[in-house]
Parts: C-alpha cells; structure tokens; sequence
C-alpha cells in the first residue's frame, strides 16, 4: 500500500495543479490549429508541443539543467534564434518586386504604424490603470503589430523576456490567422471598382540591382540606426547569399537545413515560457487583445496608404495590395491576391503585393530598433 501511495503521489496527476492542467488544453489547442487547421504548422506544432512537455508536473526538461531551458537560454536569451531565422528567411527573399516598384515601400511602412499605435495603447491603459504595462513591455507588444514573428520574439527577449511566451504564441497566432482576419477589413476599406484594378506588369531586375540592393539596406540602416543592424543586418546576408551567384551551397543550407532545425529549437524553447503562472494572467488577455488591435490598424494603415498613393500616382495601385505590407511573408501577399481575384478574375496580384510584403519585413525591423533604441 505504502508503494502505491509513493507512485501516485510521484505522478504528474498528483502534482498537477490547474494552471497547468489550462496550460496543457491550451497547448494541445495550438497543435489542433498547427495539425488539422494547418496555421502556421513550422512554429504552432513546436511550441504547442514545447508547452504541453513543460506543464506536466515533474518533467525538468525546461528548468535547471534541463535540454529545453538550456536551449532558451542559447538561443532566445542571446537573440541567437530570432537573427538566425531572419538570415533564413533573407535567403528565401526575392526583393524583385520591390525593386521594380519601389513605391511599395510606402506601403510596407505605413503598414507599421499598428505597432507605434498600440504602443501608445498599452501606455494608455497602464495609464487609465486597466492594465500595468511598463514602457518596455508595451514596446515589446506592439511590435506583435507587424505580424513577423522572429522579430517580435526578439525584441520580447530584449525589452521584456516575463512577457515572452504570451508575445510569440499572439504573433504566430496572428501571423496563421491572416486569412481570416485581413479579408474583412480590405472589402471595409475598398469598393468593387478599387479591388478589380488591374496593376501593370513588372519591369525585369537585373542581378546588380539583386546583388547592390541588400548591401545598400544595411549600410544605410546601421549606420542611422545601429539597433536595427543585427536583425536587418542577418537579413541582408542571407539575402545576398541568394543573389550573388557564388555560394549556392551555403544559400541552400540557410534556407533549407539551417532554418529548419533552428525552428524547431526555437519553437519548444518558447513553448516552455507557456506556464501557467507567467501566462493565466489579465495581462496577457491584454496582449492579446492589443495584438489583435495592432495587426488590424497594420492592415488598414496599408489599403488607406494605398488609396492616398492612387490620387497621385499616373498608374493605378490595386488597394488590397496595401495589406501586405504586414511581414507575414508570403501569406499576405496570397490573400491580397485572394482577394482581388474575387473581384476580378484576370486580376493578379501575387507578385505586385510581394513588393510590401518583403518591405514590411524590412519595416518591422526598423520599427524594432527603433523600440529598441528608445525603451532600453
């Protein structure tokens, strides 16, 4: 009798208290939207995962010595992860059609005032004491508002790491839910007409204009703002790795191997920040609801600045396209193209909305270290 009564009050039922019972529903929520519903999968399943290991009572995987936490303190600690990834998705980045229309650049930064907007937010609240938000934290959140997900971790990691978990799991969450979420504010923001504009066909970039582009981006932007090097830096590399011609196998292994492994590390290792105690609390619902608040004022900001552009431009701009200038690499640019296909059968957009699609992910950068410079 003496040994049963050890063995239960060894298992993980016993122990169990209730914040960790939510935790592990809530962990096997995001697998269901990473498995069945296939949002976002890369990162939903690796940290749905991470986060169900890490609330069973007496796993140590993700404290102390445990492989789990070591690997935060590695990769999301140091930043290591989210700069990493950034060079991935650099080598998986075309900037060509943000080169032949470089206007779309606008777009890809006025679709950031979502994140300075909820900043202004969250100070706010903390000031009407509904929340109680220090000026990093809500920097950290605010940057959920451009829907990149490596750099909201990042700057969650260096402004506000209590705030780490909530943070990525409501930008990844956003991020997956693009297809639901901007559809209803385009047509709010748009007519018939706006939406079936035909966009003119893209000029052909030559590999100069490839090669000097990123090389061009880092210099100007570290030497103005040095705290966004790190982050735009990383990209650019991985970008160059790409274009320049010479070093195919290391662009492969970027884009490919490197990324994915790094992912997965990446994924469990916030997966574990999703304990009860750090994440049932009025805060996060906060978080949550100033996410959502900052990915819709990023999508409006977008289509507004794309209809403001039309009254001066000699060539129409499609307004949906506009959207895309959230980060959410190319997930935004396939509904803008979704979108505007409802409206116009022979209307395609894909490759016109990937000019502020790849300039929100340089947008968000900036906007990182500008959050950084100023809240450190």
């Amino acid at each position: 009798m003496d040994l049963i009564e050890q063995i239960w009050q060894g298992s993980g039922l016993h122990q169990m208290e209730w914040r960790q019972a939510v935790m592990i529903v809530i962990g096997l929520g995001l697998l269901y939207l990473g498995i069945v519903r296939k949002f976002e999968p890369l990162l939903l399943v690796t940290i749905g995962f991470g986060g169900v290991l890490s609330n069973i009572p007496g796993v140590e995987i993700a404290t102390g010595d445990g492989l789990l936490h070591l690997v935060y303190e590695v990769g999301i600690t140091t930043g290591a992860f989210p700069l990493i990834i950034f060079m991935g998705v650099g080598a998986m980045t075309d900037f060509g059609p943000l080169l032949a229309n470089p206007k779309t650049l606008l777009l890809g930064a006025a679709a950031q005032f979502g994140i300075f907007a909820t900043v202004i937010g969250a100070v706010g609240m903390t000031e009407l004491g509904w929340m109680d938000f220090t000026i990093q934290q809500a920097a950290a959140i605010g940057i959920i508002g451009g829907a990149d997900g490596p750099t909201a971790i990042y700057v969650a990691g260096q402004l506000a790491p209590e705030l780490l978990g909530a943070i990525a799991v409501a930008a990844y969450s956003y991020m997956a839910m693009v297809p639901i979420i901007q559809p209803p504010i385009m047509r709010a923001l748009t007519t018939e007409k706006e939406r079936a504009i035909k966009m003119e066909q893209l000029r052909e970039v030559t590999k100069l204009e490839r090669v000097l582009f990123p090389l061009l981006l880092l210099l100007l932007v570290a030497l103005l703002l040095p705290s966004a090097a790190p982050l735009l830096g990383m990209f650019c590399f991985g970008n160059l790795m790409r274009e320049c011609g010479v070093v195919e196998r290391l662009a492969d292994t970027t884009q490919n191997a490197l990324i994915n492994i790094v992912t997965i590390f990446l994924g469990l290792a916030v997966g574990t920040k999703l304990s009860g105690d750090q994440f049932l609390t009025s805060s996060t619902l906060g978080i949550l609801l100033l996410g959502m608040v900052a990915f819709a004022i990023g999508t409006a900001s977008g289509v507004l600045m794309a209809k403001l552009m039309n009254l001066v431009s000699r060539e129409p701009i499609n307004p949906l396209i506009g959207a895309a200038g959230v980060s959410a690499v190319p997930m935004a640019a396939r509904v803008a193209n979704k979108v505007g296909l409802e409206a116009n059968r022979q209307n395609f957009l894909l490759m016109h909305a990937m000019g502020p699609n790849v300039a929100g992910v340089i947008g968000s950068a900036v906007a990182a270290g500008i959050m950084i410079m100023l809240t450190s």
